[in-house]
This record gives C-alpha cells, structure tokens and sequence, in this order.
C-alpha cells in the first residue's frame, strides 16, 4: 500500500488538517486528517471533532501522529479533485460549526432550509426521487419550538447522488462510502449550507447494502416507509417526518427541554398512536420512561 499527502498541513479551527489518500491496488481511501494545531492554528480547538463523525485510528497516524482525527472515503482516484473541494470546504467553515456546536451560536436554519429547499425540491419532483426532512428538523417545521444544529434529509439511493449533485459546492464530505457512527456503513455525504461564517449542516444517507426495513423506519433508504406529513416552506410543499420520531430521541438523551417542546408539537397535530408505541418498543427506554413519554404526547 502507498500513501501520498494530498494537502496540508493546513489549517481551520484550531486544527492542523491534512487531506492524503492510500492506494491498495484497485482499493482507494482518501482521509481527512486533523490534529491540535496549537497557538499556530490560533488554538487550541472549542472541541473534539466525534460529533462530527471522526475518529482517533487504532495505531499512530503517520501524517497526524497518535491523536489524529480521521474521516475516510472510499472513492476512486479519479475523484480527487471532488474530496479536495470538499475537504477545503469542510476546513474552512469548521469553525463556524465548533461554535454552533460547542457555544451555541444559532445555526441559520430558516435560510438553509429554504436554500436546500429551493435547489432540490423542483429537480427531485421532475425526477420522481423521494425525499423530506427528518428529525427535529422537521419538528420545527411543524412547530416545535426546538433549534436543531443541523438539517437531515431522508431519501432513496438515487435522491443520493442527485441531492450530492444540486449541492455540489457545499459539499464538506464527498459522496462516498463512508462510515457513520450509529448508522453503520452509508453511502452518504454531508454539506454547509450559507456562507463560511453563516450556515447549517445538513447530511443524508442511505444503508450500503439496504435490509428490509422495519415498518415505520425513518432512514431506510426506501420509498414509503417513513410517516410524513406536508408543510409548506415559501410557496413549496415539502415532507417531513412526524414529531413522534424526534420525541422518543429526545427522551433517549435525556434531552427533558427538547422533550417538553416535542410533546407540545406532537399533542396540537394529534399523536399518531401506532407510530409512537412502534418507536416505544424498539427504544432503550424503561418501562416506566415509556409510559411517561405517552403521557406527555396525550390521549
């Protein structure tokens, strides 16, 4: 196996970054490498970069040495010039995302939902892709009084490429297979939407190699399995998933302000009584947690 460094050092947020790619003989994987830059990179970081989706490799990095940040893609050579675009991106607006994320500063979510909106929703329709907005996200669509950090999309294996595709140039993870943490192996990327100093975050994702999927499943990668609803942004009608989803998730994390703001949106639209007790059973929640998130969503 050779190893070559694409760029770098580089730097952004208080990290040293690298971008190197290794070749196996068919087998390709360019990495994002990132490490504390120090004073030098006018740190040190706000911090760790694991909700993000990196990860510390198992041995010493010998670009980022033993506490190097990793994000891998597996992608022909050929699409070099597409992982540096998105790797430059990714850097530059890293900062912005540690502040979102670590000091909370708002994300731009009403801008970037209608920008995402606006460049996806004509050309998915044309194409008959699906595709909706998940997550809290959604819940705030509906009403919640929630402030997501970032926007998840749900969609099939071919809204996937084209979702890459309309939003080519804020890429900051190219389209590849990737790792995600909890969602396993994906085909997936993630983007920046605004400007460097002013944007969202928002990632979509299918499973590699699909399984069937369970009834009601929010991000199978499948046409028809979630439970949607409509809601307008500007003058366009756009799908979400039910608050029932995010409710359940908020009570996971123990998230009790997140979980009071989602019971509110889910009691004034009317619970969806077999989606919730759906998502009930296959949560780590106790028996008596489960019941007192019933309460909260009302009769």
């Amino acid at each position: 196996m050779t190893s070559e460094m694409l760029s770098g050092p580089d730097l952004g947020a208080g990290f040293l970054h690298q971008l190197s790619v290794d070749r196996d003989g068919e087998r390709t994987t360019f990495t994002f490498h990132a490490q504390d830059g120090g004073a030098d990179a006018n740190g040190p970081p706000l911090g760790p970069l694991d909700r993000f989706g990196s990860v510390h490799p198992p041995s010493p990095c010998m670009f980022g040495g033993p506490r190097c940040w990793h994000r891998r893609f597996l992608l022909p050579f050929t699409e070099a010039p597409a992982v540096r675009q998105a790797y430059n991106r990714y850097r530059f607006v890293l900062a912005t995302v540690m502040e979102q994320e670590y000091r909370g500063r708002p994300a731009a979510f009403d801008a970037g939902v209608k920008e995402v909106v606006a460049r996806l929703a004509g050309p998915l329709a044309a194409e008959g892709v699906e595709w909706y907005i998940g997550g809290s996200d959604a819940a705030r669509l509906l009403g919640a009084r929630v402030a997501p950090h970032d926007l998840d999309l749900g969609t099939t294996r071919a809204g996937v490429d084209r979702i890459a595709a309309l939003l080519r140039e804020y890429l900051t993870e190219p389209l590849a297979p990737t790792d995600w943490p909890v969602s396993g192996i994906v085909r997936g990327a993630r983007a920046f939407v605004g400007t460097f100093q002013d944007g969202i975050r928002v990632e979509w994702s299918v499973p590699l190699e699909p399984s069937e999927p369970r009834p009601l499943e929010e991000w199978s990668g499948r046409p028809g399995v979630a439970r949607l609803l409509p809601v307008v942004v500007g003058d366009t009608t756009v799908r979400v998933t039910r608050p029932e989803y995010a409710l359940v998730r908020a009570a996971e994390r123990g998230d009790r302000a997140g979980r009071t703001a989602l019971a509110d949106a889910v009691r004034r639209l009317g619970v969806d009584r077999e989606l919730l007790e759906v998502l009930l059973e296959r949560s780590s929640l106790p028996p008596a947690e489960r019941a007192a998130v019933r309460g909260d969503a009302g009769p």
